[in-house]
């Protein structure tokens, strides 16, 4: 049982408490209520970029690292669909260093036109890297793109194109700072062998009187399930035919979300799952294949990811893959492969609670969701899941005609002249 304590400041920052009594350290987690889902579609990889940004100093610190290196930490960042978060872990005696930067690059963050080069650099070579000269890279833009044709999720969080960021200006990260960077946008959450009423005074000295902006209603996006592109053909420089199909399914919120994750599971958790079992092992169809879900706060996605093997057919190994969606539509799944599910996802739950850190991140993200208990109680929800609900769920999931297939070929000689025009338009 994880306790916490929590308490809202008058500008609308939400700040979380938690005490572990085992550990010399601190943690600092900070989350932004802005993901790549927030962004103008013209203007796409700002969220990402400006994971870079926060750490290229304030009017008051040249940078961010060097203060938490001294003070014996460390700290870092991650950007996806739905949230910003920054965290930092350091030894106790030193957690107001890590509330005095937090604090300050909220309120004082200096952008100038030589950050905004540097970090844009990097980020376009990461873009780079990542997306155009890694193996099936832009596989999220495509599949993004098909998926979700009216939605912030159209593009993956790096951005939907170079040109975005390049062509980035100073007046636009000051107002998208401006719109999102601000108190109530933000859940704090500091875990460690802390003194509670102690903290309570150092998070009001340190982010008490930075003042509340004025937030922009945030778009709204209706949901098309029905893609107008059901399939999709890239040719590409790949080592071997891929196929991914995607399902549109319920949001992190939605109860059916942990049944949706353990069939992720049961499919492809492991040597002894049924896709690795029946499509690798036993009919030697792809050498490798994963299930899994995007897990996203708007409707999330269900995918499944295959490397095809040489010779094999990719429409013999996408028949393959959908006899055994099949068969957990149709077949009741045994209570002992379902309970070997659960206890595996149980365990990973308890064993990520002995982290300062992951409670730290977890805390802040539930209280984001809206059910910060759910740190607690979401064993209880998949140690609920009956065999009647995976077969419910995986009859809802996986419908032909709401299937999204891209299928990657690898280039040959006699369309090699064309077959740059994919990865060239993402640049």
């Amino acid at each position: 049982m994880v306790k916490y304590e929590k308490f809202v400041l008058d500008n609308g920052l939400t700040v979380i408490l938690h005490v572990d009594e085992s550990t010399p350290m601190v943690a600092v987690n900070v989350l932004y209520k802005v993901g790549s889902k927030d962004e103008d579609p013209g203007k796409t990889g700002f969220t990402h970029l400006f994971e870079h940004l926060m750490f290229s100093g304030t009017e008051n610190v040249p940078d961010f690292d060097t203060p938490i290196q001294l003070a014996g930490g460390e700290n870092n960042a991650f950007t996806n669909n739905d949230i910003t978060n920054f965290y930092n872990v350091l030894p106790k005696e030193n957690l107001e260093v890590a509330l005095w930067l937090e604090a300050d690059r909220l309120a004082k963050m200096k952008f100038t036109p030589k950050a905004l080069r540097t970090q844009k650099k990097v980020v376009i070579e990461e873009f780079k890297e990542s997306c155009l000269n890694e193996p099936y890279g832009d596989m999220w833009h495509h599949l993004s793109a098909m998926m979700y044709p009216d939605h912030g999720y159209h593009w993956p969080t790096i951005g939907k194109e170079i040109a975005h960021i390049s062509n980035a200006k100073m007046s636009d990260v000051e107002a998208f700072f401006y719109e999102h960077y601000r108190p109530s946008n933000a859940i704090i959450s500091i875990c460690g062998n802390i003194d509670t009423a102690y903290v309570k005074e150092l998070v009001v000295k340190w982010f008490g009187d930075i003042e509340e902006k004025v937030l922009d209603n945030k778009r709204k996006f209706v949901f098309n399930y029905d893609s107008p592109e059901k399939s999709r053909v890239i040719i590409a420089n790949v080592p071997s035919v891929a196929t991914i199909q995607g399902f549109k399914m319920h949001s992190r919120c939605h109860p059916d979300y942990y049944t949706a994750d353990l069939i992720s599971d049961i499919l492809s958790s492991g040597r002894s799952s049924r896709l690795y079992r029946r499509l690798i092992k036993e009919d030697e169809l792809f050498s490798n294949v994963d299930a899994f879900i995007t897990g996203t706060t708007d409707d999330g996605a269900f995918v499944i990811d295959g490397k095809v093997m040489e010779g094999i057919d990719p429409d013999k190994a996408i028949a393959a893959v959908w006899e055994e969606l099949e068969r957990l539509k149709t077949e009741r799944i045994g209570e002992e492969e379902l309970q070997k599910i659960k206890n595996k996802t149980e365990s990973n739950l308890v064993f990520s609670e002995t982290s300062i850190l992951s409670k730290a991140m977890s805390l802040s993200y539930y209280e984001y969701l809206g059910d910060i208990e759910l740190i607690n109680s979401e064993a209880e929800m998949y140690d609920n899941i009956t065999a009647e609900d995976i077969q419910r769920v995986a009859n809802e999931l996986f419908q032909y005609n709401r299937e999204v297939r891209i299928l990657y070929r690898p280039i040959v000689k006699e369309v090699e002249a064309g077959a740059g025009e994919v990865a060239e338009s993402l640049a």
